[in-house]
């Protein structure tokens, strides 16, 4: 499993826009991703698990890759995340 965290510093959160495009990103890898907020977990390749999460700017979340090509799939996602969140 490889992991990471990351502090959302844009102002929406992970609104709508960001969150399909989070899905976008993910899917694209055979791993699992989930996205973790305190004690609520979300499938990174669910738009609407990820909403509900209803992370907000300044809260930390961590972003689990788990399986098949999941250090490729982190490094994309870091990426991602420091480009659009």
């Amino acid at each position: 499993m490889t992991e990471f965290t990351y502090t959302i510093t844009k102002s929406d959160g992970l609104h709508a826009r960001p969150a399909g495009l989070l899905v976008q990103c993910a899917v694209a890898f055979p791993c699992t991703v989930t996205l973790k907020k305190h004690e609520l977990q979300a499938d990174a390749k669910s738009f609407f698990k990820l909403l509900r999460l209803g992370v907000q700017r300044g809260e930390k979340v961590a972003v689990c890759c788990s399986g098949e090509q999941e250090q490729e799939a982190a490094k994309v996602l870091q990426t991602f995340f420091r480009e659009n969140l």
